[in-house]
């Protein structure tokens, strides 16, 4: 039985033989993204982008016209439109891929899934836009909810919790738990503890040693820890020089149980993936 699934297409099998996690590759249509603003925001640009992390090896491309880095400012809908759609459209026209839409608007993803993508990734949980719901539900895109303390303007401005672990837990229960209620089934649900989103240094880290805990609510469990800030700490590495870090800190998500690993650098992630399942056993690397 799946554990994830989009549009009647299975995306994700079960965990009883360990699968080999899936690499989604970002495709930022944006000038002001925190790690690759305006590389891909000229026409066909993130076209040309999305088709070379899929000859790398991504098995999922994200695709997102409005930048959730700390402090950016709302995209206004039709600019988002303007941004996602023509890439969208281009790479289904090219490539059977599994797409997904970066996208807290609801009038974003229907459109979107109009022009080809399957999953909804949406960062506020379906909290956002009151009808997100109801396009996932007659769509029967996939989903992806994460957790955010604050929205990206606020978020890191003084994130405090008293349990960092039990509270996105149990709100990414709860937001489970509410997609049901709306009639979205839990095999079409992915969680994202949101590593970066309105938590410090020390809340991330505790959060990936504590993976396996969100595996334990039956979704796929997507992590994005790719050239986050919070490396820069460990490391003392520049956005550029994030490579080898944001890996190696993603491998160490998967070796947590996560099923789902968010990048930028897709073919390193690719290779350190094939490395690691051959090593474990688990299955011949792809």
């Amino acid at each position: 039985m799946p554990i994830w699934e989009a549009c009647g297409t299975t995306i994700l099998e079960g965990r009883g033989e360990r699968p080999v996690p899936k690499v989604m590759g970002i495709v930022n249509i944006t000038p002001d993204s925190f790690s690759d603003g305006g590389r891909n925001f000229a026409d066909d640009a993130g076209v040309s982008h999305g088709l070379d992390l899929i000859a790398e090896g991504a098995d999922l491309l994200d695709v997102g016209g409005e930048s959730s880095r700390p402090g950016a400012e709302p995209v206004p809908l039709d600019e988002e439109l303007r941004r996602v759609i023509p890439t969208i459209r281009g790479l289904r026209e090219r490539s059977p891929v599994t797409i997904s839409i970066d996208t807290t608007k609801a009038e974003i993803a229907r459109r979107a899934i109009e022009a080809g993508a399957t999953i909804i990734n949406d960062i506020s949980a379906l909290l956002g836009d009151p009808l997100m719901g109801r396009v996932a539900v007659e769509s029967g895109a996939g989903v992806v909810l994460m957790h955010m303390q604050g929205t990206p303007q606020t978020m890191q401005i003084d994130p405090s919790y008293g349990d960092v672990v039990a509270e996105v837990y149990d709100f990414l229960a709860g937001r489970v738990e509410a997609a049901e209620a709306l009639g979205i089934p839990r095999s079409r649900i992915a969680i994202d503890p949101g590593i970066g989103f309105g938590k410090t240094f020390e809340h991330n880290l505790e959060l990936m040693r504590n993976v396996p805990r969100f595996v334990g609510l039956g979704c796929a469990v997507l992590v994005g820890i790719s050239r986050k800030g919070f490396l820069k700490q460990i490391t003392g590495r520049s956005m550029a020089e994030r490579t080898m870090t944001s890996v190696v800190s993603s491998l160490a998500a998967c070796e947590m149980g996560a099923d789902v690993i968010r990048v930028h650098d897709v073919g390193a992630m690719v290779d350190a993936i094939k490395v690691w399942t051959a090593v474990h056993g688990w299955e011949m690397p792809r």
